[in-house]
């Protein structure tokens, strides 16, 4: 276990690196920022097999330049209450037009409702659980419509009541077909998927699908998640839909 945490802590010190020598570069060339607003009828997470299991409300945002970006996401139920926050900074190693790999850490916060009592009164609270994480993300594109890729996440929990190693390994591929009538584009992306948490494995099936118009900023996605074998718990069978509206803007630094 301390060798893990410590691949996790040096993972986040060499992006801490990466973004202290380049945050001037990032005040004075930010080269864009968008993201994505979601809403959609059950929250998925960024590991398909978990969901929050009713209505949620999803913020992505992206700020950086060619090389070096900061993702932070908040996730919320449409109750108002947090489910997670992900504050991800990403570094391009290679961004090729055959071939694309970024390596990434954050920390991160998950949140649910614990009872707690006190005086003899018990009431509902929310309980932060800490997490800190690295990820790598190489793709190979085959054509402008069709990828392959492996994405690689490890997380440690930094809390006695958290997971402590997760590991989840993902094949994965997209297909893309823009030559739908009235600029329509359809997206599909599928993978299978190794989850490994402290002693708990298990093997899953999920895809994406996307319908959007090129130049308009709303979208429909459906998400499905299938248990192939597992031991972890929850369900076996997760899904969602959800409307998404996408925004960017790219900046020219002045002279």
């Amino acid at each position: 276990m301390q060798k893990k945490t410590g691949l996790a802590l040096i993972v986040l010190l060499l992006l801490a690196q990466f973004s202290f020598s380049q945050s001037s570069d990032i005040t004075t060339k930010i080269a864009h920022f968008g993201g994505t607003i979601t809403a959609t009828q059950n929250g998925i997470s960024l590991i398909p097999s978990f969901s929050l299991g009713r209505p949620a409300v999803m913020f992505d945002l992206n700020v950086g330049n060619k090389k070096l970006s900061f993702e932070p996401f908040f996730r919320f139920g449409t109750n108002g209450k947090p489910w997670s926050f992900i504050f991800w900074w990403r570094y391009k190693v290679v961004n090729s037009e055959k071939f694309k790999m970024s390596i990434g850490a954050h920390p991160s916060f998950v949140f649910r409702t614990v009872p707690f009592t006190a005086n003899g009164a018990t009431v509902n609270t929310i309980q932060a659980n800490r997490y800190a994480a690295g990820d790598l993300t190489p793709t190979y594109f085959i054509s402008k419509t069709i990828s392959v890729g492996v994405y690689y996440l490890y997380s440690h929990g930094l809390d006695k009541t958290s997971v402590q190693n997760t590991h989840f390994l993902t094949l994965n591929s997209s297909f893309s077909n823009s030559k739908l009538p009235g600029k329509l584009f359809v997206k599909f992306t599928p993978q299978v998927y190794y989850l490994n948490q402290d002693t708990k494995d298990g093997f899953y099936f999920t895809y994406s699908l996307t319908l959007g118009r090129k130049n308009f900023p709303l979208s429909a996605q459906t998400i499905m998640n299938k248990a192939i074998r597992t031991s972890i718990p929850g369900k076996d069978f997760v899904w969602n839909a959800s409307i998404i509206y996408s925004f960017n803007k790219n900046y020219v630094r002045q002279q």
